[in-house]
């Protein structure tokens, strides 16, 4: 199989980039170029910092700060927007100059071992209360406030340690 059959049949699972890629070939291309991504520093009147549990392949066990890649033809805005969203579901007021831009190499991943990350400092009234509805505190996207950084932040987190 040539190269242009190989990226035909690509293109043919893709429907429309800007909504995201199949698993698969999300991770193809995150073994070939970095990813962009926007991270979430969410504090609230009290100064405390809203996190989510995360336990995944690449990353391992921990609270994270909520993000999300970037996709195709979607400004850094609209996915601040997206993944406020989506992780905590509720908007988010966020300063557009951006707190921090680091990048992330995993020499050990071949597979999303590659971040430009960028952090925005984000706020939201403290009323605001997670919705953990069917979710114990290890469970994927458990959300809870945290005045203080904890010490099992996952470990491309710890770039943000000194921000929580």
């Amino acid at each position: 199989m040539n190269i242009h059959k190989a990226i035909e049949i690509l293109d043919s699972h893709i429907t429309n980039p800007s909504y995201g890629l199949p698993e698969e070939v999300f991770f193809f291309i995150s073994r070939v170029t970095p990813m962009i991504n926007v991270d979430l520093l969410i504090k609230d009147e009290k100064g405390r910092t809203l996190l989510a549990w995360r336990n995944d392949r690449f990353v391992g066990e921990g609270w994270h700060v909520p993000g999300g890649i970037v996709r195709y033809r979607e400004t850094l805005e609209k996915r601040i927007i997206k993944v406020s969203e989506t992780e905590i579901g509720a908007s988010v007021d966020f300063d557009p100059v951006p707190l921090a831009i680091n990048q992330i190499i995993d020499k050990n991943l071949t597979t999303r071992g590659h971040f430009i990350s960028i952090l925005y400092k984000c706020n939201i009234s403290c009323n605001y209360i997670p919705q953990n509805t069917g979710l114990s505190n290890k469970d994927q996207g458990y959300l809870m406030w945290h005045d203080r950084c904890p010490e099992n932040l996952i470990n491309v987190h710890e770039i943000y340690r000194n921000y929580i």
